[in-house]
């Protein structure tokens, strides 16, 4: 494997195989990749060497990150045991690279590093004018990392690269971000060349909610789902799309803006500068707005959601017509796309069932019966750790071309 060859592409494909099924057996892994028992046994003795596979005796690991189902056809083509013993089983070897995550939110920068088992070594969060301070945001960012790497004693070469999320649609012919009325500190910004210019590490760029979409699918709510929407529902509105199992961004990286269809002909001037955007009205800014004027004091994002657990009227109506306008335009994407899921996230998912039912109903209302029927609505299980984590899978998915590429030098 010390040159690029029939071994090495072997070996990624060895290595990608414990990547989505982790805790597999030889025999399987010899079935799943159509490599013979030997070169699987020769190949797995290499890697184990080079300290990126281990073997212990347990059951499959569907916790892991990339781990996907398994058919129950190959489950019962295991071959039979003879005694009592449990399995001896390979995966990689947690320690043996790491991924860190970046989630730039609007006033906060916040990290997490996670091994290639996908446990959180590092989980921290930063306050930062992120909007209207686009370099002193990328230095803190910096300052973050090398702290990190620096506390739990990771060297640099250890670490497979930075995923890094904005919230912004990201144009991914040019690296830039097409953030007019967005973000406009950051216009001409090339956010990733700029992190790894200061890194010396490869980082790659996502949007915050495909990173959401990728956090849930990875680690969440959506394991194992092929087809998802996963909404964010924050200081805008956002849906990270997952088709077919991979990312959906579009032609320009402007794919999922749901925050910016019209929902009211009539409504308010958005910042995208169109009228009655979903934003306009949904978003958990727009309802604390609404609130605050209904009310005549100030009403805050956490306090809306205090006063829905308190079951104050005006909260609960809020929230339930945000939730009946959300779904109204959820209704056209169920329609043209026909997730298995959808996800939603963001400060108002944590509303629940008052957010949720309505959702549900309005696309039970307006998509066609077959779509409406097929499609899970379901809160995210991992809050406002969704954006960190999926930029860290996003270079967790990459983990097994690395580590073949390490091993061939």
């Amino acid at each position: 494997m010390n040159s690029v060859g029939p071994r090495q592409t072997n070996g990624l494909r060895v290595l990608e195989t414990l990547y989505r099924y982790p805790a597999s057996s030889r025999a399987w892994v010899s079935r799943r990749t159509g490599l013979s028992r030997a070169t699987v046994s020769t190949l797995v003795d290499e890697l184990a060497r080079a300290g990126l596979v281990e073997e212990r005796e347990g059951q499959p690991d569907a916790s892991a990150p990339g781990a996907t189902r398994r058919a129950g056809a190959d489950q019962a083509n295991d071959p039979p045991r003879s005694s009592g013993r449990p399995p001896v089983l390979m995966s990689l070897v947690p320690g043996a690279a790491f991924a860190v995550g970046l989630d730039f939110g609007h006033q906060h920068i916040r990290l997490a590093m996670c091994d290639l088992a996908g446990g959180t070594v590092i989980d921290q969060c930063s306050p930062a004018e992120v909007d209207h301070a686009p370099i002193e945001s990328l230095d803190l960012a910096h300052d973050l990392v090398r702290s990190a790497l620096r506390s739990a004693e990771i060297e640099p070469d250890r670490l497979l690269g930075v995923g890094m999320g904005l919230t912004a649609p990201i144009n991914h012919l040019t690296g830039e971000l097409e953030a007019d009325g967005i973000l406009p500190r950051w216009h001409g910004l090339r956010p990733a060349e700029e992190m790894q210019a200061r890194l010396g590490i490869p980082v790659q760029l996502e949007n915050n909610a495909n990173l959401g979409a990728l956090g849930e699918k990875t680690f969440g709510a959506a394991r194992g789902v092929e087809d998802l929407i996963y909404l964010r529902l924050s200081a805008g509105i956002g849906a990270g799309l997952i088709l077919g199992g991979r990312p959906h961004h579009g032609f320009r990286g402007v794919a999922g803006e749901v925050g910016h269809v019209l929902s009211d002909p009539n409504g308010l001037i958005c910042r995208c500068g169109n009228r009655g955007c979903l934003e306009t009205i949904a978003s958990p800014v727009a309802v604390a707005g609404l609130l605050e004027r209904s009310k005549g004091t100030p009403v805050s994002v956490k306090g809306v959601l205090e006063l829905v657990a308190n079951g104050d009227r005006a909260a609960l109506r809020a929230v339930a017509d945000a939730g009946e306008a959300v779904g109204r335009v959820l209704s056209m994407l169920v329609n043209v796309l026909n997730p298995e899921l959808v996800v939603v996230g963001g400060d108002l998912a944590d509303a629940g069932s008052v957010l949720l039912d309505p959702i549900a109903a309005a696309i039970e209302r307006h998509a066609v019966a077959s779509a409406a029927s097929s499609v899970q609505i379901t809160a995210g299980s991992l809050g406002e750790r969704a954006e960190v984590l999926g930029a860290a899978a996003l270079i967790l998915a990459q983990s097994p071309r690395a580590l073949a590429q390490r091993l061939a030098r």
